[in-house]
């Protein structure tokens, strides 16, 4: 009979694709949360799992293994039973390390920006190749409908999150998935919530350094001056570089052809390989694309494919996805909850625009990081394409007042168009009265900002 594994939070995002993967895997899967409801619910379902609110009924007859997830914590009914009857337990970056990795090559995409669009593309293009990859993403790959596949071949790919594992264990997730490739994109300050500050997390990528063996591969984005300070520090696996045009230092290096990054080029060791055109909006794409030719090139996977891949790839779910079009007004989600992620999506669908229509940017505040001041003043520099701006206020749940993010001066800082309004409600009620014909409404939030996108459409 197979064995039995209890997983505590399965229906997060990560938690229930990590259900599948040890499904897939030949466990039994059982699992239990606060709050079972739609798409999740659902999706697990579909897969034949067992879910249940907490209770400590869940964990009769004991499991072979409970994965706790990194949302429990101490004065859970279950996770207090796990301790007190020493069940066997576990992370789920531990998990996906000591039973789905082990005789695979594991390619982990690390950095504050891009993990989830750059996987992605990296495993569209070893599927395209014939590699048949495993992957475990945070995201759904529109090409995959969903962030995780043990697949047959050797590689898996995923998505190494520098965030902390488990109540129990506060090492970075990425450091349990011993990677052989590493792809380093950038290394910004964020998660303030459990880094002090941006040196505390050139550490984590440190100690992932120290992981990745001689006859691995790092591919590191040359532009980066912090990844720069983290390589400095001590590095014993072959670097391959790659930036923008202009850095000779860079074997791979990347040349926009179009503002709106739906058109650029790359450079191999000085000669130009690849000419692209593709569905995906923005210059920082382009960058993660570059990683991902380098990356794809070193285990194998020709130029021609790589193209053909990049041409048909068709993006990832909540990155720039066109949620719908009414009266000539179209509507888009966007997961960026950063400054400099704010920043890049905001000029691109600005320069995709070619001067029709108007800007609406309706942002929420919803981050821990994005919550505080760290990043007010960088925030006011983001929305320089933006016709409107709106802002929802942000919690101060578990903030010092003086702590939580100034909205108001960042709204002065920005402009007369640029204001906050108490809700999603109001918000609809508000746009849709002004909005005409050839407008993009862009929402960032990388929550469900009480379903505004739907009220939208349907206000419309």
């Amino acid at each position: 009979m197979a064995k039995r594994i209890h997983i505590l939070g399965i229906c997060g995002t990560a938690m229930a694709a990590i259900a599948k993967l040890a499904k897939d895997s030949g466990w039994r899967v059982t699992g239990s949360d606060a709050g079972v409801y739609p798409p999740m619910s659902d999706y697990l379902a579909e897969l034949g799992i067992t879910i249940a609110p907490f209770d400590t009924a869940n964990l009769k007859p004991d499991p072979d293994l409970v994965v706790i997830g990194n949302a429990l914590s101490r004065g859970n009914a279950e996770v207090e039973a796990v301790l007190s009857r020493d069940l066997p337990y576990t992370s789920g970056a531990q998990f996906i390390g000591d039973h789905v990795l082990p005789g695979r090559h594991a390619v982990v995409v690390a950095g504050t920006h891009g993990k989830t669009s750059t996987a992605s593309l990296l495993a569209y293009v070893l599927d395209m190749a014939g590699k048949q990859p495993g992957f475990l993403i945070g995201g759904i790959p529109e090409d995959f409908g969903g962030g995780a596949r043990l697949g047959e071949g050797e590689h898996f790919v995923l998505e190494g999150d520098e965030y902390d594992t488990a109540f129990f264990d506060k090492r970075s997730k990425f450091l349990h998935y011993h990677a052989r490739t590493l792809i380093l994109n950038n290394l910004e300050y964020d998660h303030a919530d459990i880094f002090p500050d941006l040196a505390a997390i050139k550490i984590q990528f440190y100690h992932l350094l120290h992981t990745v063996p001689a006859n691995g591969r790092i591919v590191v984005n040359a532009d980066d001056v912090n990844l720069a300070d983290v390589l400095a520090c001590g590095c014993w696996t072959p670097v391959l570089f790659f930036a923008e045009r202009g850095r000779m230092d860079a074997e791979w290096q990347w040349e926009a052809l179009a503002d709106d990054g739906t058109k650029f080029r790359l450079w191999q060791g000085g000669q130009p390989v690849l000419g692209i055109s593709w569905k995906m909006i923005g210059k920082h794409h382009i960058a993660n694309a570059c990683a991902v030719a380098a990356t794809a090139t070193s285990l194998g996977v020709d130029l021609r494919t790589i193209q053909h891949a990049f041409e048909s790839f068709a993006g990832i779910r909540r990155r720039m996805t066109l949620v719908g079009e009414v009266k000539g007004i179209k509507i888009f989600d966007d997961f960026a909850h950063h400054p400099t992620a704010i920043k890049g999506v905001v000029e691109a669908v600005g320069a995709s625009m070619h001067g029709k229509g108007r800007l609406w940017v309706v942002v929420e505040p919803r981050s821990n990081t994005m919550r505080t001041k760290i990043h007010q003043e960088q925030l006011t520099q983001c929305f320089g394409s933006a016709d409107f701006v709106i802002f929802t206020p942000p919690s101060p749940h578990n903030l010092k007042p003086e702590n939580v993010l100034d909205i108001q001066s960042v709204c002065r800082a920005i402009g007369g168009h640029a204001q906050v309004l108490a809700n999603a409600g109001i918000i609809v009620r508000y746009v849709t009265k002004l909005a005409m014909p050839d407008d993009y409404i862009l929402i960032l939030s990388n929550g469900g900002f009480d379903n505004i996108h739907k009220r939208f459409l349907q206000a419309l």
